[in-house]
């Protein structure tokens, strides 16, 4: 499960990549396919979805609904205005089609986070982890260290 976990937060800072490249282009003026509806809003969103990415890397779940719900809020409005006005366009597609993965990616690291809650830490070695957690080793230790006083 932990590869799955990383692959769902690479997907998702790609994406956030590319909304900083749309966000960009937009700036300097050059075509893009990728539109930037409000750019206000998107620098903000921008900059707090960095923050959220790393309390989603501590698996921290008020990372994931902050994400998962500022990601809904400005995606998912624009996916609603787009399908009940009807006029979808084929330059709109592609906008579409982002928003859609805008909106899916969130709500699977949440669904991620929250289905997961025992899993705390990426690296665990199984092969060493009886040897650095095992606390009776360490108690058995220090039995012996403290018997164990040679004078000279």
């Amino acid at each position: 499960m932990v590869v799955f976990s990383y692959l769902i937060l690479m997907m998702a800072v790609m994406l956030w990549v590319l909304r900083i490249v749309a966000a960009i282009t937009t700036t300097l003026g050059t075509d893009f396919p990728l539109a930037v509806f409000n750019m206000t809003v998107e620098i903000i969103l921008l900059f707090s979805t960095f923050f959220c990415f790393l309390f989603i890397l501590k698996r921290r779940i008020i990372g994931a609904l902050v994400y998962m719900f500022s990601y809904i809020g400005y995606f998912g409005t624009y996916l609603y205005t787009t399908i009940t006005t009807g006029g979808i366009t084929p330059d709109d597609y592609i906008n579409v089609l982002v928003s859609i993965f805008c909106i899916i990616i969130p709500i699977l690291i949440f669904l991620d986070i929250g289905l997961n809650r025992n899993q705390k830490n990426f690296n665990l070695h199984k092969k060493t982890d009886w040897f650095y957690n095992n606390k009776d080793f360490d108690r058995k230790f220090d039995d012996r260290a403290d018997r164990n006083q040679y004078k000279f």
